[in-house]
């Protein structure tokens, strides 16, 4: 989940698994897999940032879990 800001100023949660496209129309819309969309104040790098990172500690939180000690 990361988070965004919609144009009105609240903060939500969004699954970025389920995002199919973000169209930017000068602000940016974030279209999910159902067709809804959120307008948001971040741009689509920032967005795309958050889902980078999101995914990074992910992977390092399974590679923690993953790492056997075998002495």
């Amino acid at each position: 989940m990361i988070l965004l800001t919609k144009r009105n100023g609240e903060k939500f949660l969004l699954n970025h698994l389920q995002v199919a496209c973000i169209e930017m129309i000068p602000e940016c819309k974030v279209v999910m897999m159902n067709r809804d969309y959120y307008l948001v104040r971040e741009t689509a790098d920032e967005i795309i940032h958050k889902i980078a990172d999101y995914n990074a500690k992910v992977m390092d939180v399974h590679r923690e879990i993953t790492i056997v000690d075998r002495r």
